[in-house]
């Protein structure tokens, strides 16, 4: 073991909510008994692409003592897909296009790739 960025999440603060579960592409987040919860630590990468959808700001990243990131693990991993994930731009969803999650306007939302360029430029 050695340190290394990972998740971490606040069960107080934590609803339950699901949010953070598909943009964990690496299937390091599960919802168990009603908590979000890191369920491998080899499998989180610590990128935080989950940090940008949480509406109660339960999760952060620290540097701390962790098994190594496995990407062979996490790519055999099975994908998750959220219908109710959507470009708050243009509304498609991630079978359409790749999206990303931004901060805009003081809000946690996602943006296609499509849609980015224009939010960037205006």
């Amino acid at each position: 073991m050695g340190k290394r960025l990972i998740v971490k999440i606040d069960e107080e603060k934590c609803t339950g909510c699901g949010k953070c579960v598909s943009p964990c592409a690496e299937g390091a987040i599960q919802i168990i008994n009603g908590k979000a919860k890191v369920v491998a630590e080899e499998l989180c990468d610590g990128m935080g692409f989950c940090i940008g959808v949480c509406p109660e700001d339960a999760i952060t990243i620290e540097e701390r003592e962790a098994v190594p990131f496995d990407l062979r693990k996490a790519e055999a991993q099975k994908k998750k897909t959220d219908v109710s994930i959507q470009c708050f731009s243009c509304g498609c969803g991630e079978q359409g296009n790749y999206l990303m999650p931004v901060r805009h306007n003081m809000e946690s939302l996602w943006v296609c790739t499509r849609c980015l360029p224009k939010l960037i430029h205006g």
